[in-house]
């Protein structure tokens, strides 16, 4: 080769060279610009990467959980700082992605459930046993409506609303399945990531910004501390209830068109004119009669699963109901409510008879004492408490307080634009009715904090978000109908604000929720060695037994904490026994089981000992000076232990003592009084004619009024007298004590 040959191969050779790290800046921009894009789902995957390692992980520095160091603060106490900081990473990737002008679903979906994921899974990742003692005794239930074929109400009250367990019995005989621990331990977290499903579905029939829909649904996940999301009929029909409102709103829904205000008329009138010309904060979709037909079937059948399944559920959504009928938000008739409520009277009047018969006070005695139920929810359970523990009840209610606070700003916000969301409101307020039914176990004000979420964070993320989404594809920004102000600021520095406060508000709730959430962890945990010793007694309960747990004070309405009932739970019976703040005090348990027959057995565990010094003052080591007490004593024995539970009993019994039956699980028979028969006739009447009612208001809304009007007249007295044998059935059977 010449050396002009060569000269020009390398002049080539370098030319095709050339381009190469221009055509890696242009990548490197590409990457830079759609970083928006691909930025938010890496930092959520990392984010849930790194919190899963830090908790499974060995312990050692900024990582693993050791139990052990849980204190009075609960969970927060002994989480490594990594699993703090992956929180951090993934809500800030959830307001990068809703800073963005563009609706990702599926994306800001898949950011909730890890953050849910992160705050509700924890204690499944870190411990090796269920959490919630009473868990374990819905396990009960299930084993023994699978063995047996049956409930009980003489065994439990919880039997005479068996819908949940029979169930989960069904599904798990049918599958094989004889464990349920895999099942409970992940329940929590499974019921949380359901509950978004129709909660999202709500949030899409109300007119707001993506950004307040989305931030509503992270609400609802950073403040769901109460824990009724175990394995439980209301966590099973709290999914139902949030179903049963997306229904109503998506396909029963209806936005009367405005009235302009009138300058004449009284000031109610005036008002409440004033209040019908807001903007509706609710959507109308119209849907054909056919599918409006199908979602009405579809309502009762969530009715009636709700009623068969819990006491409290189908009132709320009985309460939802009527309120947007008479809000005017939705399409259905009067007929509807009366309809369901007829379900629920039918179901207590006739199914719950053994719950009811004789103990009405039990049933009604809380109606109307709304401060005494309240002071139970509150006061009660702040007073006594361990100094460090209080902090955790505080944060209960400061989190309850700042989701009202945001709620009560949010509806002024929307109110100062001109729009009106009854729907949302409704949702808040309705469950506070439930205040004056009764304390239900001093746990109803729980009930009504996680009934009224659902409004109470739509109405709450408005306080940060309140403006109305963009009327066109062409105008992009969001509309604010009314302004009442002069100054005007930047939209775009006014939403980055907002921004700013939304993102430091979920971080604080998160914080808030840990404490909140796992605060009882030192008691509510349930550890593999007290498993154990129940299973001890479940091995040795032929033909019964019983079980003592230890309580500061002798009274009613006590739930044992431990693992307790899961199996042979029309076997053993659960007592009682009260024991003193000085360790070396056993004359109560002694005597109590010297008075109980052979077969009794005192449970002593890591649980209860936590529950009595956080709850009641009881010294730290209280359980292990206890335990050495009752090792020494000679009339005792223990006949199983390890390092977190002992079993023990009397050394000898007298000569003649027995163990006694189990319980007669078949009670005093079936109650009935002389009108039941025609009473039951006349609910077939009655449901039939106001269902083939809204049937035909559903299909032709301004026809067929002959026949509509001989629905009501056949309906109104059948209505009547079904509520009448309602009455009559309270009357003589709930007033009757005998047999």
């Amino acid at each position: 080769m010449t050396t002009g040959a060569a000269e020009t191969a390398e002049v080539e050779k370098s030319d095709s060279t050339e381009p190469v790290p221009a055509a890696e800046a242009s990548r490197g921009g590409a990457l830079l610009r759609t970083a928006a894009r691909w930025l938010p789902p890496l930092l959520t995957v990392e984010g849930l990467v790194m919190y899963v390692l830090a908790l499974r992980v060995s312990p050692g520095p900024l990582r693993g959980v050791e139990v052990e160091d849980i204190d009075g603060l609960g969970l927060i106490s002994a989480l490594p700082g990594a699993a703090f900081a992956a929180i951090l990473l993934m809500i800030t990737a959830f307001f990068v992605t809703i800073a963005q002008n563009t609706d990702r679903k599926f994306l800001l979906l898949f950011q909730i459930s890890a953050i849910t994921f992160a705050l509700h899974g924890a204690s499944a990742l870190i411990h090796d046993e269920p959490r919630f003692h009473t868990a374990y005794v819905h396990a009960g239930f299930v084993e023994f409506i699978a063995r047996t074929g049956e409930s009980s109400p003489i065994l439990d009250a919880r039997f005479a609303w068996p819908g949940f367990f029979a169930l989960v019995a069904f599904i798990t005989r049918a599958a094989g399945i004889t464990d349920l621990t895999t099942i409970m331990q992940w329940t929590p977290l499974l019921s949380n990531l359901l509950y978004l499903l129709p909660f999202v579905l709500i949030l899409r029939q109300v007119v707001a910004t993506t950004r307040a829909r989305w931030f509503a649904a992270l609400l609802f996940v950073l403040v769901q501390w109460i824990g009724q999301d175990y394995f439980s009929a209301q966590g099973f029909t709290y999914a139902i209830y949030l179903a049963f409102v997306a229904i109503l709103l998506r396909w029963f829904g209806r936005v009367e068109p405005r009235e302009t205000p009138p300058k004449i008329g009284g000031r109610l009138r005036r008002l409440l004119t004033r209040l019908d010309g807001l903007t509706p904060g609710e959507l109308s979709h119209s849907t054909g009669a056919y599918d409006r037909s199908i979602m009405l079937v579809l309502l009762i059948g969530l009715f009636v699963a709700a009623t068969a399944a819990h006491q409290i559920t189908p009132f709320m959504m009985l309460g939802v109901l009527a309120g947007l009928i008479l809000l005017r938000r939705s399409s259905l008739s009067w007929a509807t409510p009366f309809f369901f409520g007829l379900i629920v009277l039918a179901w207590i009047s006739y199914q719950t008879t053994t719950f009811w018969s004789g103990h009405l006070e039990q049933l009604f005695g809380g109606l109307g004492r709304i401060l005494e139920n309240l002071q139970r929810n509150t006061g009660d359970r702040i007073e006594g408490s361990d100094p460090e523990h209080a902090l955790v009840l505080m944060a209960r209610l400061g989190i309850c307080a700042v989701i009202l606070l945001l709620a009560a700003a949010g509806l002024l916000r929307r109110l100062r634009r001109g729009v009106g969301d009854r729907a949302a409101l409704l949702l808040l307020c309705v469950p506070v009715l439930a205040l004056g039914l009764q304390s239900y176990g001093g746990e109803i004000g729980l009930r009504i904090y996680m009934f009224a979420l659902p409004g109470a964070c739509i109405l709450a993320a408005y306080a940060f978000f309140p403006n109305l989404p963009a009327g066109t594809a062409d105008n992009p920004d969001e509309t604010v109908p009314i302004r009442r102000r002069n100054i005007r600021f930047n939209p775009r520095l006014t939403r980055r604000i907002s921004l700013l406060l939304a993102a430091a508000c979920a971080l604080a709730l998160s914080m808030a929720f840990l404490v909140a959430r796992y605060g009882n962890e030192q008691f509510e945990r349930v550890s593999s060695g007290e498993v154990a010793a129940m299973h001890y007694v479940y091995e040795h309960d032929e033909p019964s037994a019983r079980v003592l747990y230890m309580v500061p004070l002798i009274g009613p309405e006590v739930t044992p904490t431990i693992p307790w009932g899961e199996e042979d739970f029309d076997k053993i019976r659960y007592e009682q026994v009260l024991v003193d703040k000085n360790p070396t005090v056993i004359s109560s348990v002694i005597d109590k089981l010297r008075l109980s027959p052979p077969n009794t057995y005192l449970v002593v565990s890591q649980g209860q000992a936590a529950y009595l010094q956080l709850n009641h003052g009881y010294p730290v080591d209280w359980q292990e000076r206890f335990r050495t007490v009752l090792d020494s004593a000679p009339a005792l024995k223990q006949v199983y232990g390890n390092k977190d539970a002992a079993v023990y009993a009397l050394r000898s019994h007298p000569k003649n003592a027995e163990i006694p039956e189990p319980v007669n699980l078949r009670g005093p028979g079936d109650r009935s009084s002389p009108w039941t028969p025609v009473g039951l006739g006349a609910l077939v009447v009655a449901w039939a004619a106001l269902f083939g009612y809204q049937l035909i208001r559903l299909r032709e809304p301004g026809r067929a009024s002959r026949a509509r009007r001989l629905l009501v007249w056949t309906a109104v007295p059948a209505f009547l007298l079904s509520v009448a044998v309602v009455a009559e059935r309270f009357i003589v059977i709930g007033l009757s004590t005998g047999p």
